[in-house]
């Protein structure tokens, strides 16, 4: 087993950011050990984009969905819409899709509407939830009871920075967690905290590159070759050794998407 590999469960390799470099971005990611990164869907209208990278990278996979801020975009997003781009092979979740109070750049009843569709099409998928939420705990708890009652589905909380209550009731819908650079931000402490607390058989790690670089990279751009300070900061939060962070977290995360083969270099 080749113990050093990484795993980046939330890229954005199709964003503009990466159009210069996007090959080196991913030949540095693999030089860094990350063997496994899933490129998410901001919106329908870039799935082709999307895919493309997963297609022409054995280590890449993709999802499909739309982002909360761009539901405005398809207001009348159908089950079947998602579900027959979650008809391609390396498709391995729904999403990223969600609530976003902060900046409400779609109106609050199309977020729910569209976000809704989302969790339909996991649920007749079988293929896990990718959810972004900020600042709208109340709306998402309720609306993750209401359709767990309706039939259950797999999700991922991704990049959890939101309160601990609605961690409480996300877990206990068996959802899965991310953590980010956000870990390392000196000003996160709250984040921390709430790290601490959660499922410790639901935690994978990511970049949401270009986003959020994690310290000693804060200010740059980020990208997959940063994963490790996230493991390594969350190896810290939690008080485990490198080796049981990479081992847990990559058996929750083939839990998750199991779609994706694990491949040899992630045996037990």
């Amino acid at each position: 087993m080749v113990d050093h590999l990484y795993i980046d469960s939330h890229v954005n390799l199709h964003a503009p950011q990466f159009d210069e470099d996007r090959e080196a971005t991913i030949v540095r990611a693999r030089e860094a050990g990350v063997g496994l990164m899933i490129n998410i869907c901001d919106r329908v209208s870039n799935f082709d984009a999307v895919y493309a990278i997963a297609e022409q990278n054995a280590d890449i996979w993709a999802t499909a969905g739309t982002h909360p801020h761009e539901a405005k975009e398809n207001p009348d997003l159908t089950v079947a819409d998602l579900l027959a781009l979650a008809e391609k092979p390396k498709v391995v979740g729904i999403g990223e899709c969600g609530l976003d109070f902060h900046y409400d750049y779609s109106p609050r009843d199309v977020q729910a509407a569209v976000f809704r569709v989302h969790v339909a099409a996991a649920r007749d998928s079988g293929l896990p939830l990718v959810v972004h939420t900020r600042e709208a705990d109340d709306w998402m708890a309720q609306i993750l009871e209401e359709e767990h009652a309706r039939g259950a589905f797999k999700l991922l909380l991704h990049c959890y920075t939101s309160g601990t209550e609605l961690a409480r009731r996300a877990a206990a819908l068996g959802a899965w967690f991310s953590v980010s650079g956000i870990a390392t931000f000196k000003a996160a402490q709250d984040v921390r905290d709430i790290i601490k607390d959660m499922p410790a058989d639901k935690i994978i790690v990511e970049t949401d590159c270009p986003y959020l670089a994690p310290i000693p990279m804060r200010g740059r751009r980020n990208e997959p070759a940063f994963v490790p300070h996230v493991y390594e900061k969350l190896a810290e939060i939690r008080g485990w050794g490198r080796d049981y962070t990479r081992h847990t977290t990559h058996d929750a995360f083939f839990r998750l998407f199991d779609r994706i083969p694990r491949p040899e270099a992630y045996a037990v």
